[in-house]
């Protein structure tokens, strides 16, 4: 008898027992208003879900430290016949996680892409002036966007739209410059964020309101795996080879730096892991 055999079928049963949960339609409390000078956190989302998957450190900013998450959406998605149903889902979504939410255009930016931003530079450059726009607006202490090689040509392309509007910025200008990664695993995480089951729960529920993505392909059931797979790679990436693992379950990994004085710089050497117990403000750097 193999004693791992019931422990693996365990596994399988909750994922089986999963597609029976509900998708969207479920109730959350109202999240505490920010306070008015609350610092701001922008998520440039390449499609809508993107902002359930990545955001837990965004989360765990607005419900211990205050801040104030919007969700930018750079993009509806390519179909165009679920533009709209897709933002309705992301509306939904994001009042479940208490974020705000911001669009680019009335059905998101289209073809942002390595090669459109190569291809077509007039047509880059108005989108990446929507995103300057939005940065001059709000000012925000952190950014959320994909490395540079996260596989999926619109996560891609949203990384080189941000850096991109960074770069027009007034020298004056600072910020945490936060990267994730989910098709594809960065090079270089240096921050491991644990998250509490709590966390994780409300981040799947955010998920299922994302219906008619999730009813093809149910993804949502398959993040807790996805973040515990995280603690076991950071343990190594970020806590260093042959580090001792993390007693939590639970993590998503980042690459932190700071956009200052025109360019992206490190703020610290090493890696570093933020546990539930930790502020995670401490984490982001002051302007």
């Amino acid at each position: 008898m193999n004693p791992y055999l019931e422990f693996v079928a365990g596994f399988a049963r909750l994922a089986q027992d999963g597609r029976a949960l509900p998708l969207g339609g479920i109730p959350h409390p109202a999240p505490p208003s920010p306070a008015a000078d609350a610092p701001v956190a922008l998520v440039f989302s390449p499609h809508p879900d993107d902002e359930c998957i990545v955001g837990g450190l965004a989360l765990r900013l607005q419900r211990e430290a205050g801040f104030r998450v919007i969700n930018v959406a750079v993009t509806q998605g390519s179909n165009k016949e679920r533009q709209q149903p897709r933002l309705e889902e992301l509306r939904q979504a994001c009042d479940h996680l208490g974020f705000e939410l911001e669009q680019t255009a009335p059905n998101g930016l289209e073809k942002i892409t390595p090669k459109t931003r190569s291809q077509d530079p007039a047509y880059w450059a108005g989108c990446v002036q929507r995103i300057a726009d939005c940065l001059r607006r709000h000012r925000p202490r952190a950014i959320f966007c994909p490395h540079d090689a996260d596989y999926n040509g619109t996560h891609i392309g949203t990384h080189f739209l941000a850096m991109d509007a960074l770069r027009t910025m007034p020298p004056d200008f600072a910020c945490a410059l936060v990267e994730n990664e989910f098709w594809a695993p960065m090079a270089g995480p240096n921050l491991m964020v644990e998250l509490a089951p709590k966390d994780v729960a409300d981040m799947i529920a955010a998920l299922s309101f994302h219906v008619g993505e999730v009813q093809r392909n149910p993804y949502h059931l398959s993040l807790p795996a996805w973040l515990m797979d995280n603690v076991r790679r950071g343990a190594e990436v970020v806590g260093g080879q042959g580090g001792a693992a993390p007693s939590f379950h639970f993590a998503t990994l980042y690459r932190l730096r700071q956009w200052k004085d025109g360019k992206a710089a490190a703020t610290f050497a090493g890696g570093r892991t933020l546990t539930a117990q930790d502020n995670p403000a401490q984490c982001i750097p002051s302007a």
